[in-house]
């Protein structure tokens, strides 16, 4: 079978992936960009609503964004971060919803209230706290707070709901919030981009290998599942988007950079409310702190979210152990990616976060009524029998290898090249969908570096995201006026 030859190959069919096939075909229509997916379907793992997507993070009300340290000062430094990059991901919405490249944004992005709530003094000084240090900041400058029952009752409802009146209670909230189905967004982009000429897509075809040849193009191998016959093609540029998939493929590659690149898969489960008269009570994600010794992915939230145009109640996330990379994967995925380039840096995560891997087991051993405790904990008033257990999707959090052999588990998202430019992948998870359009802008700058010089790709680039190149965390004017623009295009205020 004669080989494909394309210039952009893009892994995987989630949202990563649709978002730098779109960033680059509106930078240069002529270049020829293949997506492929191993599933027969798109938007099927981590992009899809019921999976681990949903929430739009921008900081409002994530608390572990905002650290407090021993000495009792906050870390706002991420929020800010995270918080300017939502703003990129709400430009290119816009932009591509301005183009008639989305259908209207009801269909994947609705106006939803972003909230935290938390009980007791300590906790309730804790997030007065990080109101004072964020409302100073023009970016949450929005942002509202309150410690009176009767307020927060107001804006949370079923979470004051038979909620012990002596109990110390704060919140905060900022109206303008959003929840995002990116599984929507995501099979929305992939079919506008099947309308243009130099795009193909192909299912059913998953990666069994790839290699890169003296003249430093990939020979990517797939296999056709439906004709079980096998494929290559030849690649200029290779991104390995494949969600909890990509570690493997990196590995696959070869290339130095992947050098002690390790993963801790964590699953998750969500509580799911099946109450049509409750569901319709709660209309925000209200988020909570997370227990002591629980894992940054694991804050709870009382999560309203539309999916697949239906609205929906969820609570969560529970953490557990897994050895899958991926929902739809194998239980030998850990095992398998374990090699001598990453053996160390694992086995010393594994040595120093020993309570995590004993916390995330016994959160997979809980009873439903220990589940509802928790839920208790957020919405007194919650019935058991109105909630069932349902899988979300798998994370895979970076292990990356420091000094001496001794790895380090990180919580974020990883972007990892190779030296030549040829090659890309994204590693790990939260903020994850949220802020993809700013992650794979970093990656066409630093892979498509040449191009994005040039003064077309540069016009291209503004036109779509019309901060680039600026700081709306220094700038209040600029912040501003993208920020009107992007709630009125969207309609989320």
């Amino acid at each position: 079978m004669p080989k494909i030859n394309v210039d952009v190959l893009v892994v995987g069919g989630g949202v990563m992936s649709a978002t730098l096939a779109t960033l680059l075909a509106q930078l240069d229509s002529s270049l020829k960009i293949l997506m492929v997916e191993r599933l027969d379907v798109v938007a099927h793992e981590s992009s899809d609503g019921w999976n681990n997507a949903g929430t739009g993070h921008a900081g409002y009300c994530e608390l572990n964004y905002t650290p407090q340290h021993a000495d009792g000062s906050m870390a706002v430094k991420r929020a800010l971060a995270i918080n300017a990059d939502f703003e990129v991901t709400l430009q290119l919405f816009s932009y591509l919803v301005e183009q008639q490249q989305l259908l209207a944004p009801t269909h994947f992005i609705n106006p939803t209230p972003h909230q935290s709530f938390v009980w007791g003094e300590e906790d309730v000084a804790f997030l007065r706290k990080r109101f004072k240090k964020l409302h100073a900041h023009p970016q949450f400058a929005d942002m509202e707070y309150s410690e009176d029952p009767a307020v927060i009752e107001q804006w949370m409802p079923l979470v004051m709901q038979h909620r012990d009146p002596k109990q110390p209670v704060a919140a905060t909230r900022v109206k303008y919030g959003s929840d995002i189905d990116f599984g929507a967004l995501t099979r929305q982009m992939i079919t506008s981009l099947k309308k243009q000429p130099n795009f193909e897509l192909m299912l059913n075809h998953p990666v069994r290998g790839l290699e890169q040849d003296k003249h430093g193009q990939w020979h990517v191998h797939l296999h056709d599942n439906k004709n079980n016959k096998s494929r290559t093609v030849v690649a200029k540029f290779v991104f390995l988007g494949a969600g909890g998939g990509a570690l493997p493929l990196l590995q696959k590659s070869g290339i130095p950079e992947s050098k002690g690149y390790g993963g801790f898969p964590v699953s998750g489960q969500w509580l799911i409310c099946k109450n049509p008269e409750v569901i319709k009570q709660h209309d925000s994600k209200v988020y909570g702190k997370a227990p002591l010794g629980a894992p940054p992915m694991s804050v709870p939230h009382l999560d309203m979210r539309i999916i697949n145009g239906e609205r929906a109640l969820l609570f969560g996330p529970y953490a557990g152990f897994t050895t899958k990379f991926l929902k739809k994967g194998s239980y030998l995925d850990l095992l398998k990616s374990v090699t001598t380039r990453n053996i160390k840096p694992m086995m010393s995560v594994g040595w120093t976060n020993l309570d995590l891997t004993r916390y995330l087991i016994k959160e997979a051993l809980q009873t439903h009524r220990q589940r509802s405790k928790a839920l208790h904990a957020i919405y007194p008033h919650a019935k058991a029998h109105d909630w069932h257990l349902a899988n979300a999707g798998k994370r895979v959090q970076v292990i990356k290898h420091c000094v001496k052999d001794v790895g380090k588990l990180e919580f974020g998202t990883e972007i990892v090249t190779s030296k030549d430019g040829t090659l890309a992948t994204l590693l790990g998870a939260s903020p994850g969908a949220s802020v993809a359009p700013q992650a794979m802008i970093q990656i066409i700058e630093r892979c498509f570096a040449e191009k994005m010089q040039t003064s077309e790709w540069q016009q291209r680039m503004k036109a779509m995201i019309p901060s680039y190149g600026e700081t709306l965390i220094d700038n209040a004017e600029l912040l501003k006026k993208i920020r009107q623009r992007n709630l009125s295009t969207l309609g989320l205020i």
